[in-house]
């Protein structure tokens, strides 16, 4: 009797029993990072296993009510423990995928609070057992040494119906970080007359006055680390009496999350330290840091496990971290998304940076370019900061684009219906737009805010360095005076912000500076001839509806 081999089996080394959970993840080796040969079968591994969740649907349906200030539910956020009820993966979820762990002799295992988290310890022997077609190697970059699979990984088909993703596979850690002008090949320059942006400066322009500072107990703000970014306690106190004068501030963190690590300061997490505590000044202060240092781990993945397991947790956090849509799989980036709106029912604002590479662009393999949009900043359920800079940087005049600003249409996100008619204002009356090929019209448009990102001081390792650029220095800002219209929304007895997005749609810019000059990066071709998408009257895909006037903002918000 003949028996016939399915050709599936045959093109596949997986079982056909077996199934990819992410079949579009890049699992290309980025350049920098060099091949140190296979793990030995018996070298550990530590991988997190994303649990398919329950009433989604749900989810986002309380996210709207209780972000948008017209519904009787708004402000009327979760707890932990309420989000966990509603999300918590079914028992039958739970028992497939303990049972599938255990057969395979995976018993290491650490859940979190709202159960949709496994993340497990084992050989790399079991690790490959489990995911079919998976092969473990080390990679280096520097100092840093880490753990990925090069190849697409499966699981059991009817376990695959249970879970998202498997984390710790693929991905590799994105290389954004705040630009420095003041240093050329390791050396510090000659700074020589330049005026530069202080907090006394974002003072000054964002109308933020001596008085202008936390009070409210129990108000709290954060910044999250990753990567081998860490700040300097030194850097500071340093900085806040070179720069802190004129208002009340505190010169120390209240809590770090995580381990610092040791050796030299990281540019980007003193820029966020030092900039969201003075805008947000005498407001209590966390940071949360993950190094990254366990192989095989995805420190952003971890950080948002942490927020699944912390029942009381700041109410903003400023994250300036992002990574190419392209390099993503969807399920990935739509499962964070979840973990998003987890986190926007129960009261917390999500900040992140628009990118420094204007539109992004794309060189498609078969002719021609788009641009690239950047995840998280394209998601639907996170407030995305892009950048400005003043028109005369010696004089406090008025703000321009950023021509770094990161911004433009998600790919994979649609456009959610609070920024539906703003956006298509801006596409119907902006007659310099980029040809649509570059760009998906339907799609998530980003950013919603702005801040001055061009030209920043910074302290890190005990040395004053001019010339510091990026959104990364535009969001912990805009944080901050987030941070401040908490604090008075607390004294009166209201609740936080939250979700911020289908509130400030809705104000139409009140309480904002219009951004109107300027364009950003896009590609190097003669189609667009290095230009993205260019600033106008209300909102724009560069500036979003503009930046701060806080006291205006504060009258808008404070209801």
């Amino acid at each position: 009797m003949q028996i016939l081999v399915p050709v599936f089996a045959v093109l596949c080394s997986c079982p056909v029993w077996s199934k990819h959970l992410e079949p579009d993840q890049d699992t290309s080796v980025p350049e920098e990072w060099s091949h140190a040969g296979r793990l030995a079968p018996s070298d550990r591994v530590e991988l997190t296993f994303a649990l398919r969740q329950q009433n989604v649907d749900r989810l986002r349906e309380l996210l709207k009510l209780v972000s948008d200030p017209d519904s009787p539910q708004y402000g009327k956020f979760l707890s932990l423990e309420e989000v966990a009820s509603l999300v918590r993966p079914s028992q039958l979820t739970q028992k497939v995928v303990q049972n599938w762990l255990q057969s395979h002799g995976v018993k290491d295992c650490q859940s979190v609070a709202t159960e949709d988290f496994l993340q497990c310890e084992m050989t790399a022997h079991m690790a490959e057992t489990l995911l079919p077609g998976s092969e473990f190697h080390r990679y280096l970059n520097g100092q840093r040494s880490l753990v990925r699979s090069p190849s697409r990984y499966s699981v059991d088909e009817e376990v695959s119906k249970h879970l998202d993703f498997v984390g710790g596979m693929h991905r590799f850690p994105p290389s954004m970080q705040a630009v420095s002008r003041a240093w050329a090949n390791g050396k510090q320059r000659e700074a020589g007359f330049h005026l530069g942006v202080t907090p006394k400066v974002l003072r000054t322009r964002y109308n933020l006055t001596a008085t202008d500072v936390g009070s409210a107990e129990n108000n709290s703000q954060a910044v999250a680390q990753f990567l081998e970014q860490f700040y300097h306690p030194a850097d500071l106190s340093e900085f806040m009496s070179l720069f802190g004068g004129g208002f009340k501030h505190m010169s120390k963190v209240d809590r770090v999350v995580g381990t610092q690590g040791g050796g030299k300061a990281g540019l980007e997490a003193s820029l966020d330290v030092e900039y969201i505590m003075s805008t947000g000044a005498n407001i209590s202060t966390w940071v949360f840091t993950n190094p990254g240092r366990h192989e095989t781990q995805e420190p952003f993945l971890q950080w948002m496990q942490l927020l699944s397991n912390m029942s009381a947790v700041p109410w903003v956090h400023t994250i300036s971290y992002g990574d190419d849509e392209d390099s993503l799989a969807a399920a990935y980036m739509t499962r964070i998304d979840k973990e998003f709106m987890k986190a926007g029912v129960r009261g917390i604002s999500m900040l992140f940076a628009s990118g420094d590479s204007g539109a992004g662009c794309r060189h498609l393999t078969k002719g021609g370019n788009v641009f690239r949009p950047s995840f998280p900043a394209s998601s639907p359920y996170v407030t995305t900061v892009g950048g400005t800079a003043l028109r005369n940087p010696f004089k406090m005049t008025y703000e321009v684009t950023d021509y770094i600003s990161g911004g433009g249409f998600s790919n994979i996100f649609a456009m959610p219906d609070y920024q539906v008619s703003a956006v298509n204002d801006y596409l119907k009356t902006m007659k310099a737009l980029p040809p649509s090929t570059y760009f998906n019209t339907s799609g998530r448009a980003y950013p919603d805010i702005a801040a001055l990102s061009d030209n920043y001081w910074v302290v890190s390792n005990r040395v004053p360095i001019p010339w510091v650029s990026g959104t990364s220095a535009s969001t912990p800002v805009v944080g901050g005076v987030l941070s401040l219209i908490n604090d008075q929304r607390f004294l009166k007895g209201l609740p936080p912000l939250g979700f911020l997005n289908p509130r400030l749609y809705k104000l139409l810019g009140r309480g904002l500076n219009d951004i109107t000059e300027g364009c950003h990066l896009g590609c190097l071709d003669e189609q667009v001839e290095g230009k993205g998408f260019c600033a106008a009257p209300s909102w724009d895909p560069v500036t979003g509806w503009g930046t701060p006037n806080y006291p205006t903002l504060l009258a808008a918000l404070l209801d």
